[in-house]
């Protein structure tokens, strides 16, 4: 018994850490989001600030077009987290599916100790019951 006590805590512990590593994976695409906005209002202000918007004109802003390049590679990394993203959240699934697996086998085992127990005790119950009658 103590042995599938232990196993349920491990796939518990499974399961946390699969859950951490999701929400891990979120929050930093969220970041990348997140930064990526704030530099396109970056451009945007130095593109107004210049006057010029065009990107291949002369006197394009210098801070524009590496706001803009870093703003392009943040995207590029929160697109390329999607993919760790999904195979995070498989792994999720799968982990919770094993939990589950062996809490109902547990449930299970359980139940028929407790079904055996309950006979025994009216088996017990009879016999004192008989020893009355007949005595």
């Amino acid at each position: 018994m103590k042995s599938r006590d232990t196993l349920i805590r491990l796939r518990r512990f499974q399961v946390d850490e699969k859950r951490r590593r999701v929400t891990q994976i979120e929050m930093m695409m969220a970041d990348f989001q997140r930064m990526a906005v704030e530099l396109d209002r970056e451009v945007a202000v130095e593109e107004a600030r210049a006057g010029i918007t065009d990107v291949g004109h002369f006197a394009y802003p210098t801070y524009a077009r590496a706001a803009a390049g870093r703003r392009d590679n943040m995207r590029q990394s929160a697109q390329a987290l999607e993919g760790q993203l999904a195979e995070a959240k498989a792994e999720l699934g799968e982990a919770f599916e094993e939990l589950k697996k062996v809490e109902i086998l547990n449930d299970r085992e359980r139940t028929a100790e407790r079904a055996a127990e309950a006979i025994r005790d009216q088996a017990a119950m009879d016999g004192i019951g008989l020893n009355r009658a007949r005595g």
